[in-house]
């Protein structure tokens, strides 16, 4: 292989983890809590090599009532794809597992869907 094919093949392979550190925020539509509502969160992403861990929170807004959650994820970048991976959201008593998945409609937008036991969501990431 040429070096310079090898550099530009290195470089696409390290692409992801330009786009998987700091400040984003999420909008979401999902059922939580037993409750259908809109998620308003942001979140900071830490990545290297692919690889991102994103602590983050915000509020849940449902039925005229808003509550606090948390969570953290952690993630996987495919070169020039999809992010998979696995968060844990926190919200008064309930702690729920799920998995994450994120395809880019454009650089710095994707949408995002989170599955798990209890809790499901539909929506946006900007940043990250």
């Amino acid at each position: 292989m040429k070096p310079t094919y090898f550099l530009a093949a290195a470089a696409l392979a390290l692409a992801p983890a330009a786009h998987a550190e700091g400040l984003g925020a999420e909008v979401d539509y999902g059922r939580a809590d037993g409750h259908w509502g809109t998620e308003i969160g942001a979140g900071y992403a830490m990545g290297i090599g692919g690889f991102s861990l994103t602590p983050g929170g915000g509020v849940y807004l449902r039925d005229g009532d808003t509550k606090l959650y948390g969570r953290v994820e952690a993630t996987y970048t495919l070169p020039l794809s999809a992010t998979i991976g696995a968060g844990v959201r926190f919200s008064g008593e309930n702690t729920r597992p799920y998995a994450t998945l994120a395809m880019p409609l454009i650089p710095k937008l994707r949408a995002k869907a989170n599955v798990g036991p209890k809790y499901y969501a539909l929506g946006l990431t900007l940043g990250y």
